[in-house]
């Protein structure tokens, strides 16, 4: 956990400033998942968000960035869907600023109704 709270909340645009505990937390109620370099070593990791019967949130998506390029957030990305037929579960939706095309591999797509969706989003905006 001290790696994947190390990136969650130093170098991922989404959560800089993330103290370990809320990354704990956040994990502790997720499902977490990781990718391992053969030597043991943790290279990537997600976690899904789900009430395991309606809807999953892909979140947190991390690959470390010596190992970014190889297809390892696609990967996690498929891992989610996979994961969210497996439970019978009809929608996954992950939010991004810059990765569209990682996550349209694994068969993501737009919002296709984004008039339905709405939010609250207290933080400061991304930049």
């Amino acid at each position: 956990m001290e790696r994947v709270a190390h990136w969650i909340g130093t170098d991922a645009y989404w959560a800089r400033g993330r103290t370990r505990e809320v990354v704990e937390r956040s994990f502790a109620g997720s499902v977490p998942v990781g990718l391992y370099a053969p030597d043991g070593r943790q290279v990537a990791v997600a976690r899904v968000v789900s009430d395991r019967a309606t809807f999953v949130w892909l979140c947190d998506v991390y690959v470390d960035r010596d190992h970014r390029g190889r297809g390892l957030g696609t990967r996690l990305a498929a891992w989610s869907v996979e994961w969210a037929q497996r439970h019978g579960i009809k929608r996954v939706v992950l939010a991004t600023l810059d990765a569209h095309e990682v996550y349209a591999k694994a068969g993501f797509a737009p919002l296709g109704y984004p008039e339905r969706w709405m939010e609250i989003d207290t933080r400061p905006p991304f930049g």
